[in-house]
């Protein structure tokens, strides 16, 4: 699994804290919906499209789920991560 959170967390920590089951799978996994999701959108697809798409790579989903998802995920970048840190 490729690190998702590469903004906050090393690779080698991510690597470490997965090793150790000490990340929340679904948070991860939403991370990379709502990514590829924008990586849909931004190469030109339409929104009921990429949520299609994404459904394609995890069928256990609803489609009101992965919307969900994409409206309600905010990733790291999208986060002002120095007011965190002061």
């Amino acid at each position: 699994m490729t690190n998702p959170i590469f903004q906050i967390l090393s690779d080698e920590l991510y690597g470490k804290l997965v090793e150790l089951n000490l990340l929340n799978k679904k948070v991860i996994r939403d991370f990379q919906i709502k990514r590829r999701y924008l990586e849909l959108r931004n190469d030109g697809m339409k929104s009921a499209d990429a949520i299609e798409s994404i459904l394609d790579e995890y069928p256990y989903l609803q489609f009101d789920t992965v919307r969900k998802i994409i409206y309600s995920v905010k990733l790291p970048e999208e986060i002002d991560l120095k007011a965190f840190c002061a």
